[in-house]
Order: structure tokens, then C-alpha cells, then sequence
């Protein structure tokens, strides 16, 4: 069985005058993932195929199962076999190093997450919020007179503004299908005026899905924390991307559309600046707008 990014259709195409045509359209692929820890069933996602072993690592990342790629021993995609017999990709089985990984003190999880949740597997409400290994901010850090803290600048404004359209620039499943988030990561440097490196762009039907591809890309080739970076989104900022940019120690994620409340309040917790509604130059900094120039 081939596994498909885009997936062609027939569709029917309706006017406002009632007159119909028929022709192909492409589909963005969404097929299950069953991610199986040393031997135990984990968890199912519904993702685009693709980029698979990324997703894992960054998915077991935002879990706080894992902390690096050494962490991970193999990633063995054998046993997925479609029910005429061929391969599918559609099992891992993700063997840990020794003593990374305890199922009976790990908090539990409901079995399948949709393509548009990140969290709603997670089985109990205090298990939802992680402790990253790397922190954005000193563990006695208070919010309310952070301006003692000094905040490095990441990017200037105008660099910031320019980030949508180079994200944008990435999406080539989305050229085809118009049906797929997509997650971009950039490098910055000493400079925050210079233009920041466009490291990886990954797309994916869920947005939690495309950034945990991101950092499952840096976790293999430029290792963790990611501190001198900043995280682009097509999407809303939810607290789900907040918390994922928190575990990998990414210390800005800017959003073409809104935060939610909770995104928010989360970002103003762990350190990271959430930028929302980033869009032709002008964004709004709903935590630490200091950290841009």
C-alpha cells in the first residue's frame, strides 16, 4: 500500500447558478498512526504520511517521554500491514533505551488522537501540562515583575512580520490540496535586524503533527534546546504549540492567527513569547514582548 501526502479524488463542482462540473481535485493523505512503546500500545494519531520518524520523536518529546534522540533506540515500521497483506507504515514500534520509559508510573492515555488535537489523548487534566527539560525562564521566575529579567532580542519587527510569508513558501502539499497546516523553524543569530535561516518546514493535516515533525527534525540533526530559535505556525497559537515549543526550549512562536486564552497564560509561564494575528508585517506579542527588537 502506498502512502500518500496527496490523494486524488473526483469531485463535483457546484456554481451559484446550479450548473455542475465533474473533474479531479487532489486530498490531503490522513492515515492512523499507532505509536507502540517497548511493546506497549501508546498511543494513535491520525497524521499525513511522511517524515514519520520526526513525528515520533517530537511527539515522545512533548510527552516528556523523551529528551534527545539517544533516547530513542529504533523505530521499526514492520508490523503495519494493510489488510490485503502489504506493508502500510501505519505501526511503529519505538524500542527506548533502558530506563528511559516506565508504563506503570507514566500517566495514562486514551488510545486516539485526532488530527486536529495534540492533547485530547491525554487521559487525566493534571497530566496535560509537562515539565520541560529545559526551561525559558529561572525556576523562581514571577510573572508579574518579570522587568528585572533581561530578555535577550531574537528578532526585530520587521523580521518577524516577513516570517508568514517565508513559512508560506514551504507549503507545497498545501499548493495541492489547500488542506494541511504546515510549522517552519528558523535559526536566529547575534543580530536580530540579520534575516534568521529557515532550518525545516514540514506540513501535516494536524498542526500539532507539522511542529512536532519540526522538532523531531532538530532533535536528529541539531539536538536540544533549541534557544536561539523561533517557530512559525499557519495556524491558531493553542496551548497545546505553546507547550511543544516549552519542552524543546524554542523561546518565540508566531501564529497567523489567534492565541487562545489558555495558549497565552501558558506562554507567560514557561517563557515563550506567543505572537498571534501575524499577518502582511503586523502581529500582536501577547507574552515577553521583549524578546523582540
Amino acid at each position: 500500500m502506498q502512502m500518500r501526502k496527496a490523494v486524488r479524488a473526483r469531485v463535483y463542482k457546484f456554481d451559484a447558478t446550479g450548473e455542475i462540473s465533474a473533474g479531479p481535485d487532489s486530498l490531503a493523505g490522513e492515515e492512523p498512526l499507532e505509536i507502540q512503546l517497548d511493546g506497549e500500545q501508546y498511543t494513535v494519531t491520525m497524521r499525513t504520511a511522511g517524515h514519520d520518524v520526526e513525528l515520533i520523536a517530537g511527539y515522545l518529546l512533548s510527552e516528556a517521554v523523551v529528551t534527545s534522540m539517544d533516547d530513542i533506540d529504533e523505530v521499526n515500521f514492520s508490523a503495519g500491514l494493510a489488510p490485503d497483506g502489504s506493508r502500510n507504515y501505519n505501526v511503529a514500534q519505538v524500542r527506548l533505551a533502558p530506563g528511559i520509559w516506565n508504563p506503570e508510573t507514566a500517566p495514562a492515555r486514551n488510545v486516539y488522537t485526532s488530527s486536529s488535537c495534540g492533547i485530547c489523548g491525554t487521559a487525566a487534566a493534571d497530566a496535560v501540562t509537562k515539565t520541560s527539560a529545559f526551561p525559558l525562564i529561572p525556576g523562581a521566575f514571577h510573572v508579574e515583575d518579570h522587568g528585572e529579567y533581561e530578555f535577550p532580542k531574537l528578532l526585530s519587527a520587521a523580521r518577524i512580520g516577513e516570517l508568514p510569508d517565508r513559512l508560506r513558501q514551504t507549503q507545497e502539499i498545501f499548493d495541492k490540496t489547500g488542506g494541511v497546516h504546515a510549522a517552519a523553524l528558523f535559526a536566529v543569530g547575534d543580530d536580530p535586524n540579520v534575516e534568521p535561516e529557515l532550518l525545516v518546514g514540514r506540513e501535516d493535516v494536524g498542526r500539532h503533527n507539522a511542529v512536532d515533525k519540526v522538532i523531531g527534525w532538530a532533535m536528529a540533526n541539531r539536538g536540544l534546546p533549541l534557544r536561539q530559535t523561533v517557530l512559525q505556525v499557519s495556524a491558531r497559537a493553542s496551548f497545546e504549540l505553546v507547550q511543544k515549543c516549552a519542552m524543546a526550549g524554542i523561546p518565540m512562536m508566531s501564529a497567523v492567527s489567534a492565541p487562545s486564552a489558555m495558549a497565552v497564560d501558558h506562554g507567560k509561564d514557561v517563557g515563550v513569547t506567543v505572537i498571534g494575528f501575524n499577518r502582511k508585517g503586523k502581529f500582536n506579542a501577547y507574552s515577553y514582548p521583549e524578546r523582540v527588537a
